[in-house]
């Protein structure tokens, strides 16, 4: 069993109820029906109510187990809409304009989500990631102690040519484009937690550079060293590499050739790009070229689940989406009971 699949019966052990606002896709219809049928989530979809209707009929797929809400007729919507201006007071928005935006299926997916209607929410086969993290950021906000918004992607790597086998966690890869040191420290610290929770694996960072151990001086081989430390006397007990090749950070005989004293010892299951162009072309050819699985962008920092996807994705990709925001929804119950407030969960 691989870990995609492991996450799926993890989540089928609690299914969280999960809210889509792309049923007018074939790919999310294909998706949630699999999804509800193996038990991994309860469905809600968001949207325009006839014409995701008229889809499925036309793609053959069956929504009696699914929950359809049209905003533009549901009961919810006003409640919604007052919800959404106590969310953005400096927006000031009207009555007339809170209503508009809130009948934007996104904004009304992460309103269910925010007003505790719905555990966890899944965008992006449609809309574009920067419209996806928007959303989510102004809407579901930002945990307490969460002080930045970032993304991981969760890779499977399964392939009999792939010479690493298993899981492995990029970052970060579509939400900020120039991160500091700071950042980049906080980037890592959060990618590493998701490690634990979805490899269940102990961590282990490779600070990705063009440089290894030295082998280059840059202002931006010294950013990645700068993070690199700051992780260490933040959390001392993570497993970390700075300023690594891709090369060194996977590749055992290569690490001790160019590193040989690497904590790491090239079995990197976290990786931490520099920077967005970094993290988004290496992400998408391990995809492409490398036959690699790619589920994500799943965001870091949320106060509650909220997940994006590549607008190329497959119906699969989407329903292992929901899988990870299902189990992410168990982690932020449990949180929420035990602490009573949910500071200390990450997505």
């Amino acid at each position: 069993m691989n870990i995609l699949q492991k996450i799926a019966a993890r989540a089928a052990r609690q299914p969280a109820h999960i809210v889509l606002c792309e049923g007018e896709d074939a790919r999310v219809l294909h998706a949630v029906t699999q999804a509800v049928h193996d038990g991994i989530a309860r469905i809600t979809l968001v949207g325009n109510g006839p014409r995701i209707k008229a889809c499925a009929a036309q793609e053959g797929v069956s929504l009696d187990a699914l929950d359809i809400i049209d905003p533009a007729t549901s009961p919810l919507t006003s409640t919604l809409s007052d919800a959404l201006k106590q969310v953005r007071p400096r927006a000031h928005l009207s009555d007339a304009r809170a209503r508009d935006d809130a009948l934007d299926p996104l904004n009304f997916a992460n309103l269910l989500v925010r007003t505790g209607h719905a555990q966890g929410s899944v965008a992006g086969a449609v809309y574009t990631s920067p419209a996806v993290i928007r959303s989510a950021n102004r809407i579901i906000g930002r945990a307490a102690d969460q002080p930045l918004l970032s993304s991981i992607f969760l890779m499977q790597f399964d392939r009999p040519h792939h010479p690493v086998h298993g899981g492995m966690i990029f970052a970060d890869c579509a939400v900020n484009i120039e991160p500091s040191a700071v950042q980049l420290a906080d980037i890592a610290i959060n990618a590493a937690w998701n490690a634990q929770f979805l490899l269940e694996e102990a961590p282990r960072i490779a600070m990705l550079s063009f440089s290894t151990a030295g082998s280059a001086r840059h202002a931006r081989t010294e950013k990645v060293i700068r993070a690199a430390r700051l992780v260490r006397e933040q959390r001392p007990d993570i497993v970390i590499d700075e300023e690594v090749q891709l090369d060194a950070a996977v590749v055992p005989d290569v690490t001790a050739r160019k590193m040989p004293g690497s904590r790491v010892q090239g079995r990197a299951n976290v990786l931490v790009f520099p920077d967005l162009d970094a993290g988004n072309i290496g992400y998408k050819m391990a995809e492409r070229f490398g036959g690699a699985t790619a589920i994500g962008p799943l965001l870091q920092g949320l106060a509650k689940p909220a997940n994006d996807l590549s607008r190329g994705c497959s119906s699969r990709d989407i329903y292992y989406a929901i899988a990870v925001t299902s189990v992410q929804s168990q982690a932020h119950a449990h949180a929420l009971s035990r602490n009573g407030h949910t500071n200390h969960y990450k997505t």
